[in-house]
């Protein structure tokens, strides 16, 4: 399964009610940070998460609001007692922001290393397959996809027409690969076909791109932003290089996702509720997200 949560849904500036952008990933006891604006901390407190599972934190790029969250993130993992390192990936020049942040933290209790990641090419953190891809705004910015994989389905049949001994079924599904009467026998020997595994796509400060379609393709929750629903705010939307309610709807219903999360709200947008029918009218499942929304996705048994 994984555990999405939404620690803040604020672009440009905190409000009173509304974080900066972060998003949570996690996975089995392992968790993934999306961005990391001011105040990401304590955001994650008032969702009841913690930050000793964050073994990854994906930075999308370097404005403030993004990523000027990431020194106090830091120093709280360090004062809640994490030795084992954490990897911050990010953009190229990920290292030297990274560098200046911590000129304020010289004495984190654990390494930091800093990966300068590559548009289209996954990389792994756990049991998560993690790809970045190109956005478009008015410096170099990424999004992310995020999948977990699920195992091929287990055959009988196969099993048996590969005279696996059944004794070693369970061990086979469980590890993967087993030494059973001097013969090495794999999964793949007991399963066959492909099932669907997880996917969630993450994707703030950008105008419409075919490549967000592309990357986000069959996720089950596509986290995008809509700074602005307000037709009027158009030409400013066009200018920042940010998106609208209904350009982040058409995405979505491009990408033939299974339901939609618009996230980075202007200050300017009090109630976002208020404009939500700009985007369901051309993608029904669309639903404004909020600090702290949650939602656990798990596979399908059908398939």
């Amino acid at each position: 399964m994984l555990d999405v949560t939404l620690l803040g849904c604020g672009g440009m500036l905190p409000m009173k009610e509304r974080w900066l952008t972060s998003c949570l990933i996690s996975c089995q006891g392992h968790s993934i940070l999306i961005d990391c604006g001011e105040g990401t901390q304590i955001a994650l407190k008032y969702a009841e998460k913690k930050t000793k599972p964050v073994d990854l934190i994906c930075i999308t790029h370097f404005h403030a609001d993004h990523i000027s969250g990431l020194t106090g993130f830091l120093l709280s993992m360090g004062n809640e007692g994490r030795t084992d390192p954490v990897i911050i990936a990010g953009p190229p020049g990920i290292e030297k922001t990274v560098k200046s942040l911590l000129v304020i933290a010289p004495n984190l209790p654990f390494e930091v290393i800093c990966k300068e990641v590559t548009p289209s090419i996954p990389f792994q953190s756990g049991l998560l397959t993690v790809t970045p891809f190109e956005a478009k705004h008015s410096l170099r910015c990424f999004g992310y996809s995020v999948e977990l994989n699920r195992k091929a389905k287990f055959s009988t049949e196969k099993a048996k027409s590969n005279s696996v001994p059944m004794c070693i079924w369970s061990q086979l599904q469980k590890d993967g690969e087993v030494s059973y009467d001097g013969k090495k026998y794999f999964y793949s020997d007991v399963s066959e076909g492909k099932r669907k595994g997880l996917k969630v796509t993450y994707c703030t400060d950008s105008r419409p791109a075919d490549t967000i379609s592309q990357f986000a393709k069959g996720s089950d929750l596509f986290i995008c932003e809509g700074l602005y629903y307000d037709p009027e705010k158009f030409d400013r939307a066009l200018k920042t290089k940010h998106m609208m309610f209904e350009e982040a709807a058409r995405l979505a219903k491009n990408a033939e996702v299974s339901r939609l999360w618009l996230t980075h709200f202007s200050p300017a947008v009090q109630t976002p509720e208020e404009g939500l029918e700009f985007a369901k009218k051309i993608f029904p499942p669309s639903e404004c997200g909020y600090d702290g929304r949650n939602i656990v996705l798990t596979f399908d048994d059908d398939e």
